[in-house]
């Protein structure tokens, strides 16, 4: 087993959060999630995420427990469906999440979307924060304008938001903004999600041949350098640990430079002010 990765963030309330994570979206078959999660800690990762909606937290469990790994050691995330907003309902799909992944707490629980009760759903949150049930609460998907309602009804501000970023949508305006307020840039989709030809990019091929990396980690040793956590999602061991692979080298300004000429505010994903995909999903499937 390969010594653990131990290159951590501080969230607000001195909680260490590991940089770099496994994400295991769209992964629903069993026995591949469960290759990737124990080849990603035996490879030194200590930070998995997941999440109630990608149905494969009960195998993201089971993994852990065939690697006996101690729970203490590791940073486990999960996050609330937007079906599951409310004070109630928040608290009920927490406690559904510890059973599948068959732990007592968590390390990290967000609010998946912004979408309608989130604020109840973040006074769940807190309560169970203060309960010692989590040790750290955060969001996902939110913009500027969510934080900021979001903070105007908050006894706890979030510590971490996880959002859509990559070099062609690097999130500026919005990383400047959780800077300022002291909330910790989680990102998802680090790699662009393979939709589109970003890894090819002249410069970040030139740049991997520069460091005698892959782009793929020059990508992720881009997000690292900007102070983001980043949670690449892969099946494939080979991949699972080249990912690891980037605290042994650093970008010159120049090369941050180039990277941030990639920007062309390309947003992958669905939109969070998206108020149809918001809405649809709030209600609860019969």
């Amino acid at each position: 087993m390969e010594q653990a990765i131990t290159k951590s963030l501080t969230m607000a309330n001195g909680v260490k959060i590991p940089q770099l994570g496994l994400g295991v979206f769209l992964v629903k078959e069993e026995e591949e999630l469960k290759t990737a999660v124990k080849t990603a800690i035996y490879d030194g990762y200590r930070h998995l995420d997941t999440a109630m909606i990608y149905n494969n937290e009960e195998f993201v469990g089971t993994a852990i427990k065939e690697t006996e790994i101690p729970r203490e050691e590791l940073f486990i995330t999960s996050k609330v469906w937007n079906y599951d907003h409310g004070y109630e309902e928040a608290k009920a799909a927490f406690a559904a999440s510890l059973e599948r992944l068959g732990t007592d707490y968590l390390d990290l629980y967000l609010i998946h979307w912004p979408s309608p009760n989130y604020i109840e759903t973040w006074h769940a949150l807190e309560d169970l924060y203060e309960a010692g049930k989590i040790k750290a609460i955060g969001v996902s998907n939110f913009q500027i304008h969510h934080l900021e309602d979001l903070l105007a009804h908050a006894k706890i501000k979030p510590m971490i938001n996880q959002i859509e970023t990559h070099p062609e949508f690097p999130q500026n305006e919005l990383h400047e903004f959780m800077k300022k307020e002291g909330i910790l840039h989680e990102a998802w989709g680090p790699l662009g999600q393979g939709k589109h030809d970003l890894l090819s990019n002249p410069i970040l091929v030139e740049l991997a041949e520069k460091y005698n990396k892959t782009p793929a980690q020059i990508v992720l040793r881009w997000h690292v350098e900007r102070e983001i956590i980043v949670i690449p999602k892969s099946v494939t061991p080979h991949r699972i640990k080249e990912n690891s692979l980037i605290f042994d080298f650093s970008l010159t300004e120049e090369d941050m430079g180039k990277i941030a000429t990639l920007n062309t505010g390309t947003r992958y994903a669905t939109s969070p002010d998206n108020e149809e995909f918001l809405t649809k999903t709030s209600i609860r499937p019969e």
